[in-house]
């Protein structure tokens, strides 16, 4: 199992310095992401390549981005995120596939995003437009050789797989977000592996808090001191023979991200050394 980080695009002497910034703290590996379509050229992938192989990094999957506005609450992310409002879904249904062909570029297989705010109701008149979207965009990715990930968070573990269900394409997987689903308040990632573990195929290791009102998020805070129960994590993931990338994302901008950064690998280490064997 490997431990890495999230690092987002940028110009090259930015970007080089975030694989500076993942050498020095030991990782071999990250997601990339990216939420400019006009970033996805082939002059910028080849930069890529070049970087990974010149630090000896493995980008284990894209974060894939994309248009439009974006509000991460309760009230205007229903109307803002993912492929659920219908407003956006075309032109971001283009935009994921055109962000997979640029992964394909960079040898990536794996592309991630959010889907929004699924419809709980299987009846809502929104449900089934949304699952042809996503079956687009799957087959899309299906003809490069890729899978679709999921991220966890704005929908319950049921309404996932409802959705996998419907849209009955076998290259859809999951990105567990294991703080999403509290600062959400949809699920436990321990007891949301019950239903959905045999899809998980990357992983964001994050903490945080429930919700305690109806518009905000739960509040993210550094691995350790949250609602999470990594050890418990572990051993449900260990039991599903889970073997793959476990990626650090600390969702702070300031001069705490780096220590809790190191913090969270050195502490994830302990307890996947402890669960599966050092």
């Amino acid at each position: 199992m490997k431990i890495g980080n999230v690092i987002h695009f940028a110009e090259r002497e930015k970007l080089e310095k975030y694989f500076e910034q993942l050498v020095f703290f030991g990782f071999d590996n990250c997601q990339l992401g990216s939420w400019n379509p006009k970033d996805w050229t082939d002059e910028n992938a080849q930069m890529v390549k070049e970087l990974c192989e010149k630090y000896g990094v493995t980008i284990s999957a894209f974060w894939c981005g994309w248009s439009g506005p974006v509000v991460w609450d309760f009230y205007d992310g229903q109307l803002t995120l993912g492929l659920v409002p219908p407003e956006y879904r075309q032109m971001r249904v283009e935009q994921l596939c055109a962000g997979a062909d640029w992964a394909k570029k960079l040898g990536v297989t794996d592309v991630i995003t959010h889907m929004g705010f699924i419809p709980e109701n299987p009846n809502d008149p929104q449900f089934a437009p949304f699952c042809i979207a996503v079956r687009t965009v799957a087959g899309h990715l299906k003809k490069n050789d890729q899978w679709l990930l999921f991220e966890t968070g704005q929908e319950t573990p049921v309404t996932m797989m409802r959705c996998f269900e419907k849209v009955n394409m076998d290259n859809l997987g999951i990105n567990l977000d294991t703080a999403n689903l509290i600062l959400y308040g949809r699920a436990n990632p321990v007891d949301a592996l019950d239903v959905f573990g045999k899809y998980v195929r990357n992983i964001h290791a994050k903490d945080g808090f429930y919700p305690t009102n109806g518009h905000s998020l739960g509040q993210e805070v550094r691995l350790g001191d949250g609602k999470v129960d990594f050890k418990a994590l572990f051993k449900k993931l260990k039991e599903l023979q889970y073997d793959g990338y476990v990626t650090i994302e600390r969702e702070i901008w300031n001069e705490q991200q780096q220590p809790d950064i190191i913090h969270a690998r050195d502490y994830l280490t302990e307890i996947i050394n402890e669960v599966y064997g050092g």
